[in-house]
């Protein structure tokens, strides 16, 4: 299979690039490297914007045919989408028309989320459930599901979006992890402060929801494990199987402090921390139904546990103090 891997420098779109490579696919990698870094994937990268159509479309007819696509490039974070959502309306659903137009018939692998369904009050959730996001990232995630499915539902190329929850880890190698800038993610931010590299204590965003510890709680799952949930959504749609929305997730919620508590005991050091209000946007508790995954595809985590995950990451971050090379 050949296959497009938009955002493949990015911290999930690049662990997906390597994963499919090492499963014996032809990656093709574009990304513009406004968050993502060109040492995190080591094949050739055709760098531009996915909003300029006109340059997409000639790429496409340049190196294609494709047998798939996977939309990883987008901006992800929920307080920057409630500050600046008409970038976010623009950088995270022109790009899906856009590759809808220049690819017809491809089918396409589409990066979601969670925060398409809000704050429903339910232990789990699953894919039946409204969407009713609650924030701007989550609605403009929400926007590009129903243009794929309208695209399909005309005949044009089927689509699989993956609603993650909260990715984390690091390459088994220790070679590849995550990256932001700034960084804006708990656990890095965790592993940070546990280092001695944060000038300040870390900030909790609300100590006072309605959770067993009064923080937030969320679904870790680890970044290798959504890389191969991918490859199986794509066999899925290339094998003329049906479109599919489907949750990624472990099923196992964790609070932040036990994030924090994770993290203290694989750096050896306690995690710095202090409580600051809640940020606009934030659900309460995210945990994943991923039951429908393991059904359709025969998915399964293969690093299910926080512990797991946490350390991998805390290896990472040691080793790599400055992060990807500038």
């Amino acid at each position: 299979m050949r296959v497009l891997v938009t955002g493949g420098c990015g911290y999930i779109g690049s662990a997906t690039a390597r994963y499919m490579r090492a499963q014996g696919l032809e990656v093709v990698v574009v990304d513009d490297l406004s968050e993502g870094h060109r040492s995190a994937w080591d094949g050739t990268v055709e760098i531009f914007d996915l909003l300029d159509l006109s340059h997409l479309r000639g790429y496409t007819s340049r190196m294609g045919p494709f047998d798939g696509v996977v939309h990883f490039a987008a901006r992800a974070y929920v307080g920057e989408s409630v500050e600046q959502p008409l970038r976010y309306w623009r950088a995270n659903l022109l790009p899906v028309l856009h590759l809808a137009e220049a690819l017809p018939g491809v089918p396409i692998v589409f990066s979601s989320t969670c925060a398409v369904y809000g704050s429903p009050d339910r232990e789990s959730l699953k894919e039946t459930l409204p969407i009713d996001p609650v924030n701007p990232y989550g609605a403009t995630k929400a926007a590009a599901e129903r243009l794929l499915a309208d695209r399909a539902g005309a005949g044009m190329g089927g689509f699989a979006a993956l609603r993650y929850f909260n990715a984390c880890g690091a390459s088994a190698d220790g070679r590849h992890g995550e990256d932001h800038r700034p960084e804006n993610h708990l656990l890095p931010r965790a592993i940070a402060a546990a280092l001695g590299r944060l000038a300040e204590p870390m900030q909790v965003f609300g100590t006072d929801w309605e959770t067993p510890d009064g923080t937030c709680v969320r679904d870790y799952i680890h970044v290798d494990d959504l890389a191969s949930a991918h490859l199986a959504a794509l066999r899925h749609l290339a094998a003329g199987g049906d479109s599919l929305t489907l949750n990624l997730g472990t099923g196992r919620g964790h609070s932040v402090l036990e994030v924090l508590d994770a993290v203290s005991e694989a750096a050896g050091n306690a995690v710095p921390w202090e409580s600051a209000p809640r940020r606009p946007g934030d659900p309460a508790r995210l945990v994943a139904d991923a039951s429908q995954a393991r059904s359709v595809l025969g998915w399964e985590p293969a690093m299910p546990a926080l512990a797991d995950c946490v350390a991998s990451a805390v290896r990472w971050h040691r080793e790599h103090p400055n992060g990807y090379p500038a």
